[in-house]
C-alpha cells in the first residue's frame, strides 16, 4: 500500500478540541513536523479533519 507524508504547517493554537485531537493521534505536534502514515480510509478522513493545517504528499 502507498505511504503519505503529512506535514504540520499550521499551529493548533485557537483549532477545536477535535482538530487538536486529531492532529495529535497522526503524530503531529509542532509546525513544520511530518510523519509518514499508510494511506488508507482511516488516515484519510483524519486528513480531511485537518487539511487546512497540513499538506499532504505521496512517500516513497
Amino acid at each position: 500500500m502507498a505511504n503519505l507524508k503529512i506535514t504540520l504547517h499550521h499551529g493548533l493554537v485557537n483549532r477545536t478540541p477535535k482538530q487538536c485531537a486529531t492532529a495529535q493521534s497522526l503524530g503531529l505536534r509542532k509546525i513544520g513536523q511530518s510523519v509518514i502514515r499508510e494511506d488508507n480510509s482511516v488516515t484519510r478522513g483524519m486528513i480531511l479533519t485537518v487539511r487546512h493545517l497540513v499538506t499532504v504528499e505521496e512517500a516513497d
